[in-house]
């Protein structure tokens, strides 16, 4: 039986700027949303956790991830995909290393909104750059569930922007330049060992 409506009823709305309760983080929420669902949508479920786990994020994983049959869950994955591969891209041109260095794997065909992506992450504000990407990463869930309203989509949809809120929340703004400016340092070669920060 399929808890899906249920399980949105259920669920806080968020936006970009939503806050947790005091003394609350996400944990109770995923821990909801998975108590809730059938063996099978749980797995979608912790694929898409792993997707936020970047010691997880390799070509194998994607290889999977790419073939998983749920279409909204592919169609994510098709975009978290190139939004890396992009990001790689950019980070190769600035160090003058050959473009492919270091890409996960190339998704079939040109992804649609390339033009979009190249445009974000020639923002020169790393902090500001970083929000551009979480917000084209909201829009676009907002429009792939446009029609949706009681389904797996909507569920996952509101893991992506929890996880997008999660982040933000973490991140003063002084704290969020020191920790990007940490990136570019490890990326020059100047920290080694150094996590890489997403």
């Amino acid at each position: 039986m399929k808890n899906y409506e249920y399980i949105i009823a259920s669920l806080p709305d968020i936006t970009k700027d939503w806050k947790f309760p005091e003394g609350s983080d996400e944990t109770p929420i995923i821990s909801f949303i998975k108590g809730n669902c059938s063996e099978s949508d749980l797995k979608l479920v912790d694929t898409l956790l792993d997707s936020f786990n970047e010691d997880m994020l390799n070509e194998e994983f994607y290889r999977k991830a790419l073939a998983v049959k749920n279409p909204f869950l592919k169609k994510y994955f098709i975009m978290d995909l190139n939004i890396r591969n992009t990001k790689v891209e950019f980070l190769n041109r600035a160090l003058d290393r050959p473009l492919e260095q270091d890409i996960f794997m190339k998704t079939e065909g040109e992804y649609e909104d390339t033009e979009k992506l190249h445009d974000i992450f020639s923002d020169s504000d790393l902090l500001s750059r970083e929000r551009r990407i979480d917000d084209y990463i909201w829009e676009k869930m907002e429009e792939m569930t446009v029609f949706d309203y009681f389904d797996l989509s909507v569920i996952l949809a509101f893991i992506i922007k929890l996880h997008i809120v999660t982040r933000w929340l973490k991140l003063d703004e002084g704290t969020g330049r020191q920790m990007f400016r940490k990136l570019v340092n490890e990326v020059r070669g100047t920290f080694q060992g150094v996590p890489q920060i997403n």
